[in-house]
């Protein structure tokens, strides 16, 4: 989806475009043919690393990052399956990773190379069971949960109480004031959690009904965006919409540099969410594995664990970039909630290529409604 800090598709654009044409650098292709020994292939979210610590990692390693950039896992994944780009470590999603080691995409990782994955805090390690069962394919990099923002100064003004619960967002007093998630997979986790269902439900009476629901709230939505959810929310657009917590510091720091005459507040519902966690893996075609596997050591590091937060944002699993953070920072809920406390959340899971067509249709007919 992910998905999750704004990417600009411009530089997304110009990225593959620098990779389809070999400018700046060989192609994977050309890579192999030069021994590849001091390279790297990296595919990434947009805005999802900080720079330096790409520079650090070249002057520590003397190896050359190639760095391209995805904006879906729906995206990324027939560029890895289809293998015409040997990339040497990609960062997925959950359910992605799922089902690209299900489909025998990715290699296994030799941990002796990446002592520092000791550094990650063992509720994620666990948490990644759910879709790398032994712990062989992934490293935790970033992980969050999906929640409402919401405007109590508008809401005020609305006549509505701040949300609780994601059907709250059935409330036709906020026609015109709610953002949803242009995704299938988050709008049917909204319409599935709202019910009492799972959010990996297979079950067709469940999915219609689903269905029907976000049919039913769409003459109240005023859009249905991705990382437009933050921006609309600072300007005073909209008074709730779905958005995920990575988005809670870039969001209180604008709403306070403008000086902004309101607030924006971050809420768990009560039904339960998506509790989602991205990992690095390393393609099974890669042709620089060990190089990979330097690369997902060094991201381990406390230090460049805190810079990359710093940086993008999102919750870090790394347990020692955690305590290298100031205390008010461990004690921010939005950005940091206890996991163990989270109820009713869930890891989004592949459930096979029939039930995402499935999922796929009835979207369809929510966005032709």
């Amino acid at each position: 989806m992910k998905k999750r800090v704004f990417a600009l598709c411009l530089t997304a654009a110009a990225a593959a475009s620098l990779t389809a044409c070999g400018g700046g650098a060989d192609s994977p292709a050309q890579n192999t043919a030069n021994g590849g020994s001091n390279e790297l292939y990296v595919y990434n979210w947009g805005e999802y690393i900080d720079e330096s610590v790409i520079e650090q990692f070249e002057e520590e390693t003397g190896i050359s990052v190639i760095y391209d950039l995805f904006e879906t896992n729906e995206e990324m994944y027939p560029i890895i399956e289809a293998g015409a780009i040997n990339y040497d470590v990609v960062c997925p999603s959950d359910y992605m990773i799922q089902k690209m080691r299900e489909n025998n995409l990715l290699a296994e990782i030799n941990f002796d190379n990446v002592p520092n994955i000791d550094q990650i805090a063992p509720a994620y390690m666990e948490m990644a069971t759910s879709f790398d069962p032994e712990n062989k394919y992934s490293v935790p990099y970033c992980w969050g949960t999906v929640g409402i923002l919401y405007n109590p100064a508008r809401l005020e003004e609305l006549g509505v109480e701040p949300p609780t619960t994601w059907a709250d967002l059935w409330d036709e007093r906020l026609s015109g004031e709610i953002l949803m998630q242009d995704s299938v997979r988050d709008a049917f986790m909204v319409a599935l959690k709202k019910d009492g269902f799972s959010m990996n439900s297979t079950s067709e009476e469940e999915l219609q009904q689903a269905k029907q629901a976000l049919i039913d709230q769409k003459p109240l939505v005023q859009a249905y965006v991705i990382d437009q959810v933050r921006d609309k929310m600072i300007g005073g657009e909209a008074a709730v919409g779905v958005i995920y917590s990575g988005e809670m510091l870039y969001i209180q720091e604008e709403v306070a540099n403008q000086g902004a005459d309101f607030t924006l507040e971050y809420v768990l519902p009560e039904e339960g969410t998506n509790l989602w966690l991205d990992c690095w893996v390393i393609p099974k075609n890669a042709k620089n594995k060990e190089n990979a596997e330097k690369w997902l050591d060094f991201l381990c590091r406390p230090e460049i664990a805190k810079a990359n937060f710093e940086y993008i944002t999102y919750p870090t699993p790394n347990k020692g970039a955690f305590e290298l953070l100031d205390e008010e920072m461990q004690n921010n809920k939005a950005v940091f909630p206890d996991i163990d406390s989270l109820k009713n959340c869930e890891v989004f899971e592949y459930m096979g290529d029939e039930v995402d067509s499935v999922y796929n249709e009835l979207w369809k007919e929510v966005k032709a409604n």
